[in-house]
């Protein structure tokens, strides 16, 4: 999975350090929630279906130059690749959801349960233990693959931005089909609601309406500009604007949820560590394992082992809502997930 020769450039200084961008940006917005906590309360209320609206905004800026990108020539050729779809949607759907209830079962069930004493009281008024609760939110967040922010994370790889799109396309519908299903198995949940508003909205705003405005604003520019103006003025000119959307998001989302975080350091530790391993098992195995074993390309490889790797947080979050309450151990476990 080698990239092919001449395919490196120098990173800019801002590029160089994103890693460093975003830790404070991620510690800006649980500053910011904390300090004024009445902004953020403010902000997040502006919602639809779950779906926060100013997140949505800085989402549509940190997609849009990404989609603008796009030779859609490409996406018909990627099309014709089923092998990294197949190895997404078997890790999605096959793989993932059984790992997570096993290792956030073992970690959280077994090996940090001493530190997870008491009960809480669901939604419907039934009583749980507090362990099973958080292991719930761990399910929530392994049943809901990626299908926004893998766009970026792709980007910044340097994958085929065209496969990205069909994956996450094909990931999107698969997961109208089998959420419930899957969720409900492993929740023991005979009727498991399913957040269609959610699904279909996130799917729309994030990744539709940036898709459309990017194809007609490339086909735009190309047939009055020439495809020489586009791609070494227009595209130069947009360069910045996904990376500074994405740490605006960034600071959007832990200023709504860093309350969350700050109340609970602990709790948050012991949720974090199951899903950091998942983490990092899901992309190891989609990544180093089947994708070599497939004889992926590097450009195809990369955002294969990410989406998988990915959680749809949002939609995680509105089901935990749904099912157990606000207030739930199982709706702060898919908090976590946004952490991580």
């Amino acid at each position: 999975m080698a990239r092919g020769p001449g395919t490196e450039r120098r990173l800019s200084t801002f590029e160089k350090y994103l890693t460093l961008w975003v830790a404070l940006c991620i510690v800006a917005g649980i500053v910011l929630g904390a300090v004024a906590p009445g902004i953020a309360i403010a902000l997040d209320s502006f919602s639809v279906y779950q779906v926060s609206i100013p997140i949505a905004i800085a989402l549509f800026f940190m997609m849009y130059p990404i989609m603008v990108k796009i030779d859609f020539a490409e996406v018909l050729k990627a099309a014709r690749t089923p092998k990294p779809v197949a190895l997404t949607l078997f890790i999605n759907w096959a793989v993932k959801p059984f790992t997570m209830y096993l290792i956030a079962t073992f970690f959280l069930g077994y090996v940090f349960v001493p530190f997870i004493p008491g009960t809480e009281v669901l939604a419907d008024g039934s009583t749980v233990e507090l362990w099973r609760s958080y292991v719930s939110g761990c399910i929530l967040l392994g049943i809901a693959p990626c299908t926004a922010m893998v766009l970026m994370w792709s980007y910044l790889a340097r994958g085929n931005d065209g496969l990205t799109l069909i994956m996450v396309a094909i990931n999107s519908l698969t997961m109208l089909v089998l959420y419930a299903p899957l969720g409900g198995f492993l929740l023991g949940v005979n009727a498991m609601p399913i957040p269609w508003e959610t699904i279909l909205l996130s799917v729309a705003i994030y990744v539709g309406l940036p898709l459309l405005a990017g194809y007609y604003t490339r086909k735009w520019i190309i047939q009055r500009k020439g495809i020489a103006w586009f791609e070494t003025k227009f595209i130069h000119l947009l360069t910045p604007v996904s990376i500074v959307a994405l740490l605006g998001t960034l600071v959007l989302l832990f200023t709504f949820k860093g309350n969350v975080i700050v109340e609970n350091p602990l709790t948050i530790l012991w949720i974090a560590v199951p899903l950091i391993i998942q983490t990092l098992l899901i992309f190891t195995l989609g990544y180093f394992g089947l994708a070599r074993w497939l004889g992926l390309p590097y450009r195809d490889a990369a955002p294969a082992g990410m989406i998988g790797a990915s959680n749809h947080f949002e939609v995680a979050i509105a089901t935990a809502t749904i099912l157990f309450g606000l207030a739930s151990g199982a709706a702060l476990a898919t908090v976590v997930g946004v952490l991580i």
